[in-house]
């Protein structure tokens, strides 16, 4: 967090400062050992959370799968020991991860689910139009937002603000909705007659995200692979969900991460340049991260229905680079938010990303083929197989089968007002207009290397923080 308050110029962003922010959403439920396998404990830092806590709910699955203890000596193999845990500041080892389930009956902790149907007596405070687009955002002539037009079905109104505007649509969204209300790069709006009202050539540009791919090996163990094969598995697996909150779809599938910087012997088909790029990252920044995935990798098209179904159990680890340099990019089509833009996400398009995805899926196969991974393996590796294992190969099949993890963000970013790439200030405020900020992952000015989620919630604290304040 140094490098996002140093980039925005505020050291309110600095970890210390914005830790009480991450608490204040979270409610965390330890692990329920006596549901998982004895093998499968999760280190866990108690005073990473609040006791007060807030809504949102953090806690283990009841259900741990046997090839992630597994995942934990093939880390260990290649030189990943376990950490205590990925809440604490420090992302370097591998561990168990904490995910958005309810400690008890596992559902997935939604922010609608943790803020708004868990609060009922709340929401006299706040009304709600649903299934309505937001076209533009309203403007005075003085260059303030005083509201925002809607689309229900045919009929097209104006809602009206009393004091600001706030934009939460997303990496994607939010940037369209700038364009088409007058905010953006004025090429970009000119092209489709739009009213220019502040000159921001960084909306939609900047665009981080992580992606991940990797290999598949058949295992003698049990996986998600038998869901989709075995019907009477799967619904025997149900009813224990439903009725007893245990079981394997209590799992959310990638459980257990691992984060490093490459070794140097991981390193040697780095570039000069790949080096120099990487080393502007922070040391305490890793590159690569390893997530479980006890089933069928394949290309992400289909992954319940790609699960081969001859009786045989599967499973990968895939890898996702943390420090990428490729850029994507959102723009418009028109003037009309019903038109979705074009998203551009550009992955792996450096040299740097190119060798760093290469030098990760080598490590993951190291890592399979372990002496300590040895006792699950049955035969070669299933997907891709051995036979694509020169450097132009792998990057074959990553560029084959990648896929995005879904933490597009930074196409508002964050920053000083003399960067021109800046779309608004460390207070969230867009540049060049009054009453309107931007609170989502695409005023991020860096994608954190851990996942997103949790600092989105820290900056929507940080900033509500702000606006009560101020």
């Amino acid at each position: 967090m140094q490098l996002w308050a140093d980039l925005v110029d505020d050291q309110s962003y600095t970890f210390d400062k914005v830790l009480p922010y991450y608490k204040r959403t979270v409610h965390f439920t330890p692990p329920n050992q006596k549901t998982r396998f004895a093998n499968s404990s999760p280190e866990y830092a108690q005073d990473a959370f609040s006791r007060d806590g807030g809504p949102l709910q953090v806690a283990y699955p009841n259900y741990a799968m046997s090839f992630s203890s597994w995942m934990t000596r093939g880390m260990h193999s290649i030189g990943i020991n376990l950490t205590r845990d990925f809440n604490s500041g420090s992302l370097f080892g591998a561990q168990y991860c904490s995910s958005t389930i309810d400690g008890f009956d596992q559902k997935r902790s939604s922010s609608e689910a943790a803020f708004l149907s868990s609060n009922p007596f709340h929401l006299w405070k706040l009304t709600i139009y649903k299934d309505t687009m937001a076209k533009k955002i309203l403007f005075d002539s003085n260059r303030r937002a005083i509201g925002v037009q809607v689309q229900s079905a045919a009929l097209v109104y104006s809602l009206m603000a009393t004091r600001e505007v706030i934009v939460s649509a997303g990496a994607f969204q939010t940037p369209q909705l700038l364009m088409v209300s007058g905010i953006g790069p004025a090429d970009t709006l000119g092209k489709y007659g739009i009213e220019l009202i502040s000159s921001l050539p960084g909306v939609g540009q900047n665009m981080w995200d992580h992606v991940f791919f990797g290999p598949t090996y058949r295992v003698a163990l049990e996986t998600f692979t038998r869901l989709p094969a075995d019907p009477s598995f799967l619904t025997r697996e149900l009813f224990r969900y439903l009725f007893t909150h245990t079981g394997i779809l209590t799992n959310p599938i990638t459980e257990f991460l691992a984060f490093e910087k490459f070794p140097k012997s991981a390193r040697l088909g780095f570039s000069p340049n790949t080096e120099k790029e990487l080393s502007q990252f922070p040391n305490d920044w890793p590159e690569i991260e390893y997530i479980s995935a006890a089933a069928f990798v394949g290309n992400f098209s289909e992954p319940f229905r790609q699960q081969p179904k001859d009786g045989h159990q599967y499973a990968g680890i895939v890898a996702c680079p943390v420090a990428p340099t490729s850029r994507g990019n959102v723009t418009i089509i028109s003037n009309d938010t019903r038109d979705l833009p074009i998203i551009n996400p550009n992955w792996l398009a450096t040299e740097t990303d190119q060798q760093v995805a290469i030098a990760s899926y080598k490590r993951v196969r190291a890592a399979f083929h372990s002496k300590e991974m040895a006792p699950i393996i049955i035969g070669d590796e299933y997907d891709p197989g051995t036979q694509y294992a020169t450097d132009a190969q792998i990057l074959d099949v990553i560029r084959n089968s990648v896929m995005t993890i879904f933490h597009a963000s930074c196409t508002c970013k964050m920053g000083i007002r003399n960067d021109t790439m800046a779309v608004v200030d460390s207070r969230a405020r867009v540049f060049g207009v009054d009453g309107l900020r931007v609170v989502d992952v695409s005023a991020f000015p860096i994608l954190v290397p851990g996942h997103p989620q949790s600092s989105v919630y820290m900056l929507a604290e940080k900033i509500a923080d702000d606006i009560i304040h101020s």
